[in-house]
């Protein structure tokens, strides 16, 4: 028999304006049998005199909610009669109104077990020795993690009472396996593997990874978390599969708020998703067609890309899913007060604080510049004059603009000569599809000049190479220009020379920008770089020579006029691999196109802008 579900976002107190969102949804679409309210569901604690108004009330039984409601604690503490009502009334706070345990599992009459983890994760708090925080703390710790998966084997609801529901019965089972999770956090191993565009870049590196081992246990079919950043955003993921039991498939669901704080711009993120889920039956599943591989079932020891605020390797322009390190927590000490200040990891050197992944090898137990894989050094006690061995080049299977890449986007790829190619980037800075500003260049004209061979910047390429990749980028420049023209557009174009203890691969990004602000890009990069410590030099041509034969890293920017301007980037000193695209929405008032992630398209929007592009490029392709 199936579970007609509802799962809503966070109401953040804004209780009677979601029990009538739910009855209506209900009314038009239902009937559903239950709602699982993920997130926070009363708020911050004093927030608002509305909010407190709606708790009040429906502890008092004056607000009813149309459908039973489960709900749980999220990323703040529970006002304290809420919790008083818990203990006393075995979870249920009102009619129709059930709080599940910060770490509990009930079954309903249909036999779907249903399992919650609430709370927010800090590493001082989750490693803590403590007993497990409760409903007036934020957190959960390991002990609760550990409540939960024996509570998965143990006779759940035992230790509440849903005397007023009927669907709700105590079972025994001796099988870990959950049909639904509830979380607040995300679990770090997600958007691995996943290709569905993430509407922030924030998300890819939220996660939870103390959450992933419990996942990789407990299994569940539908998970649905409520708090992967702020504020919460809508995310589904392709359904992944376990192999080892008969085929099981797993969905997960990352919601946006119902109530609290709105973004400053842009539509509210969805925030219900509704589903039918029947309880399991012997035997295995049919595959989903879009099912990808199981995140949680193999680690990828490749290095991630970090946000834009961070110092590191050019980003992938081509793919969006590639999950970057897990953020470091936002609690936290003084550096005299840390715990691991003095602490060596396992290669010798400075243990890296809880949260931190190599980017080159993906350990948690020591520092890119201590990494052995990067580095290509021996271990300690067998270093040669301490001196670090030469970087190790990336390979084409990880490089996002090798041709070689199996996992390359071809589609994207609009042109293509003897020594680069042309490619549309994913998320380009220009709107497109139903978004795109009159008068824009078909398809957007966003576009990447690749050269074909392998090479971390254009000042790295061999002298005795360089010349044949340098004339055709120069002509794709050129072409780009007076297709740009046609289309009452100028181009700009910049380019990122970063060496890296990897290297990228070189490319030059051109971007359309209206005729009547062609004049004032270079006041834009001049102004803008004020604001991050970024100089220009007086004589870009010398400064480039300074670069040549790969002996420092640069920015370069070439101006609709021809001009070019050169920044040096100097070693350990931060720049963000952005700052062009940054420039370049704030020049156009675009500053909703700077995450480059969220802009990103369906495959079969994308697809249609290649061949819009296509085809106006055509009459002025120097590779046809």
């Amino acid at each position: 028999m199936s579970t007609a579900s509802l799962a809503v976002g966070s109401a953040a107190g804004s209780i009677s304006d979601l029990f009538v969102k739910i009855k209506a949804i209900d009314t038009k679409h239902g009937k559903f049998d239950l709602v699982l309210c993920s997130g926070d569901f009363f708020g911050p604690i004093g927030d608002t005199l509305k909010d407190e108004d709606d708790t009040a009330k429906l502890l008092a039984g004056q607000l009813e909610a149309p459908i039973d409601c489960y709900i749980m604690q999220g990323e703040h503490p529970l006002p304290e009669k809420v919790v008083e009502r818990f203990a006393k009334n075995g979870g249920e706070i009102c009619k129709k109104v059930f709080l599940l345990s910060k770490s509990g599992i009930i079954t309903t009459a249909n036999g779907l077990r249903i399992a919650c983890l609430g709370g927010t994760y800090s590493p001082e708090i989750f490693s803590s020795q403590d007993a497990a925080p409760g409903f007036l703390s934020p957190y959960f710790s390991s002990k609760t993690m550990e409540r939960l998966l024996s509570n998965t084997l143990a006779k759940s609801t035992t230790d509440q009472n849903y005397q007023s529901l009927a669907a709700i019965q105590s079972t025994a089972s001796s099988s870990q396996l959950i049909d639904i999770l509830l979380t607040n956090v995300w679990p770090a191993a997600i958007t691995q593997f996943s290709a569905a565009p993430l509407p922030v870049s924030e998300l890819a590196s939220s996660g939870v990874s103390v959450l992933d081992e419990a996942i990789r246990r407990i299994k569940p079919r539908y998970h649905f978390a409520a708090a992967g950043s702020t504020p919460p955003q809508f995310w589904e993921r392709e359904p992944y599969v376990w192999d080892d039991e008969e085929g099981r498939v797993s969905r997960f669901i990352g919601l946006g708020a119902f109530g609290g704080g709105q973004p400053h711009t842009g539509k509210k993120p969805r925030w219900f998703y509704a589903f039918s889920i029947a309880s399991n039956a012997p035997g295995s599943v049919p595959r989903p067609s879009n099912a990808t591989r199981n995140p949680f079932k193999e680690v990828v020891h490749r290095p991630t890309k970090r946000s834009y605020d961070t110092n590191t390797e050019p980003e992938n322009f081509i793919f969006g899913n590639v999950r970057p390190p897990v953020k470091r927590s936002r609690i936290g000490h003084f550096v005299r007060d840390c715990p691991t200040r003095d602490a060596q990891g396992d290669t010798g050197g400075k243990k890296p604080k809880p949260g931190y992944v190599c980017r080159a090898c993906g350990s948690e137990m020591h520092l890119l510049e201590d990494c052995l894989v990067a580095n290509q050094r021996p271990p300690q006690g067998e270093r040669r004059g301490g001196k670090r061995g030469p970087p190790r080049e990336i390979g084409p299977d990880e490089c996002w603009f090798c041709l070689s890449n199996p996992n390359l986007a071809k589609h994207l790829i609009v042109a293509i000569g003897s020594e680069c190619y042309l490619t549309l980037p994913k998320g380009q800075i220009v709107p497109t599809q139903s978004s795109a500003v009159q008068g824009t260049v078909p398809g957007g004209g966003h576009v990447l000049i690749v050269p074909i061979t392998h090479y971390p910047t254009f000042t790295t390429i061999p002298p005795d190479l360089a010349p044949p990749i340098v004339e055709e980028t120069d002509k794709f420049k050129a072409a780009l220009r007076a297709m740009y023209a046609k289309h009452q557009a100028a181009g700009v174009m910049f380019e990122v020379g970063r060496l890296s203890a990897k290297g990228g691969h070189a490319h030059v990004q051109a971007v359309p920008v209206p005729l009547a602000l062609k004049d004032k890009v270079e006041e834009a990069f001049l102004s803008e770089g004020r604001q991050f410590g970024i100089d220009f030099e007086e004589d870009p041509e010398a400064a480039m020579g300074v670069c040549a034969g790969g002996r420092g890293s640069y920015f370069k920017v070439e101006l609709p006029d021809g001009r070019k301007m050169v920044h040096l980037i100097k070693d350990h000193a931060p720049f963000s691999i952005q700052f062009g695209r940054q420039v370049l929405v704030n020049l156009m008032g675009m500053p909703d196109r700077f995450d480059w992630k969220a802009c990103m398209l369906p495959e079969d929007e994308d697809k249609a802008d290649a061949q819009a592009f296509k085809g106006a490029f055509a009459p002025f392709d120097p590779s046809s």
